[in-house]
């Protein structure tokens, strides 16, 4: 690559990394007023109220509300699909990985409870918008892939095989976090330890005796 050549794909790079720094920069700042509001209530213009940015500038950088909004669920979700990998790598045991899964579950439930209430918030509204659809199969699929890492990682320590398919496994996970959710967003203090209860029952039966 020529010296003008390799200065114009720097500049290049620059501009983008610039683009994409700025959207992820959105992406937070309308974090809480997303999970907040939720889907149907919010609005471009209501974020930039709630952010530093101007109006102007968010619609710069999306191209509306549901780009913004899955931006930052994608955004969001992407990190929480490895939240469990640092238990995965270093459990010795099982009944190690058992718990300190359960007990991240339990702390994202309670600590990032609002976001989570919008990843739900938006996959229900996929289903009445295509636009939200594939993009929400995506980040379904990340959730998906990273319940089956657990339960692949479970079964090499207990020596036991799975019981069902990768989707199967993540629809009985998912749906003991969502019913969890739902109460704990509603102020009920017993959740967390119901929760724990739940989980620890439910995942024995995603394997084979």
């Amino acid at each position: 690559m020529t010296g003008t050549a390799g200065k114009q794909h720097r500049a290049k790079r620059s501009r983008e990394e610039k683009y994409d720094e700025r959207r992820a920069q959105l992406a937070e700042s309308a974090l809480a007023t997303l999970g907040e509001l939720g889907y149907a209530r919010t609005s471009l213009r209501e974020i930039a109220q709630n952010s530093e940015f101007s109006h102007g500038v968010v619609h710069y950088y999306f191209s509306g509300k549901a780009d913004l909004i899955l931006h930052c669920v994608r955004y969001y979700k992407a990190d929480c699909a490895t939240r469990y990998d640092e238990i995965i790598a270093t459990a010795t045991s099982a009944e190690e990985l058992a718990e300190r899964f359960v007990e991240r579950l339990v702390a994202t439930m309670c600590e990032d409870a609002s976001m989570h209430r919008l990843w739900y918030d938006l996959r229900g509204q996929s289903m009445f918008e295509q636009e939200l659809a594939e993009q929400v199969a995506e980040i379904d699929l990340l959730l998906e892939d990273m319940i089956w890492r657990v339960v692949t990682r479970f079964a090499e320590l207990s020596g036991r095989q799975p019981a069902f398919s990768p989707s199967v496994s993540y629809a009985m996970v998912d749906g003991v976090f969502f019913r969890a959710l739902l109460a704990h967003l509603h102020g009920d203090d017993a959740v967390p330890e119901r929760l724990r209860d739940d989980a620890c029952a439910v995942l024995p039966l995603l394997f084979r005796a």
